[in-house]
């Protein structure tokens, strides 16, 4: 497991259409988009007291959340994802789910993940075991449904994904992440998301494509945005 460097930067409809063009000149869309682009949606978790949250929004310097996620609707892709972040580095972990298993956590049937232990083979056990933990220790259990667009670009050296991330939905209250009839709305006035992710280095043909003047590195979390409304 590798942490990764991580920039965040928010941005406006003009800046995304020359991105765009920039990125494609040098770097390549995700081999799994189409026509360049996917769906995204998550449910993410949090405690009763919104432990995720509120460490997101006081800047803890140490902190984790998990979340399911699928792509363009396809239920034979869903993964459970944690996303740990330590001095600015990122690292995320994620493990395959059955459309069951990922139906019976929404509803909150744990009784299949105690069989989840940590000596078992395999990284989706672990993932499974520590989220069962944390759900019946600390109360863990979906929150809300986020949806975005998203388009990814990849370039090998230093391992760098630059992605835009935007039309950002909330389920409000809803956490019924499978039910494609789900309806989400607009969450509020959330801007266009720039993130790009390395490893340790970035090269500087990278850097300097995405250097936009009056734009500064931020800390946006599409999860806070959409929990405003629910």
């Amino acid at each position: 497991m590798k942490y990764r460097h991580e920039w965040k930067h928010e941005i406006n409809y003009s800046d995304l259409l020359a991105l765009r063009m920039r990125l494609s000149a040098v770097m390549k869309p995700d081999a799994h988009t189409t026509d360049g682009k996917y769906k995204i949606r998550s449910v993410y978790f949090d405690t009763p007291h919104d432990k995720a949250l509120r460490e997101k929004r006081d800047g803890v310097n140490a902190r984790e959340k998990f979340r399911i996620r699928l792509y363009n609707d396809d239920t034979s892709l869903i993964k459970l994802e944690k996303k740990s972040k330590i001095n600015g580095l990122c690292l995320k972990e994620s493990c395959r789910l059955s459309k069951e298993e990922a139906q019976k956590l929404i509803d909150g049937d744990l009784a299949w993940m105690s069989e989840c232990r940590e000596n078992e083979t395999g990284n989706r056990r672990k993932l499974c075991a520590e989220l069962y933990l944390k759900m019946t220790t600390q109360g863990l259990r979906p929150k809300t449904i986020v949806d975005y667009i998203r388009e990814p670009f990849t370039f090998p050296v230093g391992n760098v994904r630059v992605t835009l991330d935007y039309n950002i939905r909330t389920g409000g209250f809803r956490t019924d992440f499978l039910n494609t009839e789900t309806v989400t709305m607009k969450a509020g006035d959330a801007p266009i998301i720039l993130e790009v992710k390395w490893d340790e280095f970035l090269p500087a043909v990278i850097r300097d494509i995405v250097q936009l003047s009056g734009r500064h590195t931020g800390a946006f979390s599409k999860y806070a945005q959409c929990r405003i409304y629910g």
